[in-house]
């Protein structure tokens, strides 16, 4: 038995063709919501508040790729009170092998959200790509970066307080090798990506890529067994009780609306 323990398993099961994942998100901004379910009241509540760590990407400056604080960020990462009870349950099961999980981001401000979509990648892209139009632009944006919120109805995964950005690491703080940086816009960042890598037996060893695939695989199966709803094409991104969530697992419609530090 390795140091993962009885966690072992999960680092040696598959993760599942995302195809099928991919098809099913299309539209889930168009999923129902019932703002009127109880569990819409929950507050937000700082992660610290059950026991789990983390510090928001976007408001330090050494957080690469950007190296900058980003305009209208917090410092504390946020989430609704049932997803933190959910993330404390999961540290339980993490904390005899010796890890824990890290959040990089909870709920986001709509102005955060508003600048990654709107200016920061879109002119990545062009700087990089200057032959592409207009909707090519807006497609690969919106691969990995949600419109911001504009009907509450609609809410983007962050803008609940539903949506984490997370990985796994040792209790002295050294963090699983994931495989790519966090934020990574590329297909790199695809939760299946070493999967569909690694499939061909013959291939040459490659010990980074092999320890990527199992750590994806560990909080992939961790997540997700725990009710979370994975984004396929961010392996650090999962959802609870919100509009993702709900289109992904098949739920009658999200529960966890728009909310507003300080507030529900």
């Amino acid at each position: 038995m390795t140091v993962f323990k009885e966690l072992e398993s999960y680092r040696q099961r598959a993760i599942p063709d995302q195809r099928p994942v991919l098809e099913k998100k299309i539209g889930y901004r168009q999923y129902p919501l019932d703002v009127d379910d109880p569990r819409n009241s929950e507050p937000l509540v700082p992660i610290s508040e059950f026991g789990i760590l983390g510090t928001n990407y976007y408001g330090s400056s050494l957080n690469p790729p950007y190296y900058e604080r980003i305009g209208g960020s917090i410092d504390t990462v946020y989430v609704r009170r049932g997803v933190g009870q959910t993330l404390a349950g999961i540290n339980e099961r993490l904390a005899p092998v010796g890890l824990e999980l890290y959040l990089f981001d909870g709920w986001r401000p709509t102005e955060v959200q508003s600048y990654f979509h709107n200016v920061w990648m879109p002119n990545e892209l062009r700087r990089r790509n200057p032959d592409w139009d207009a909707d090519r632009i807006e497609a690969e944006v919106s691969e990995y970066w949600a419109a911001p919120t504009v009907d509450p109805r609609s809410p983007s995964p962050h803008a609940t307080g539903g949506a984490v950005d997370l990985r796994l690491q040792w209790k002295s703080g050294e963090p699983l090798w994931f495989g790519s940086l966090f934020d990574d816009v590329s297909e790199l960042a695809h939760v299946d990506f070493f999967e569909k890598k690694l499939a061909n037996p013959g291939r040459s060893l490659a010990f980074s890529d092999e320890e990527a695939r199992a750590n994806r695989r560990l909080l992939y199966w961790l997540m997700t067994e725990h009710g979370f709803a994975h984004n396929p094409t961010e392996w650090w991104h999962f959802g609870l009780g919100e509009l993702m969530w709900a289109k992904l697992t098949g739920a009658p419609g999200a529960y966890y609306g728009l909310a507003e530090a300080g507030g529900s």
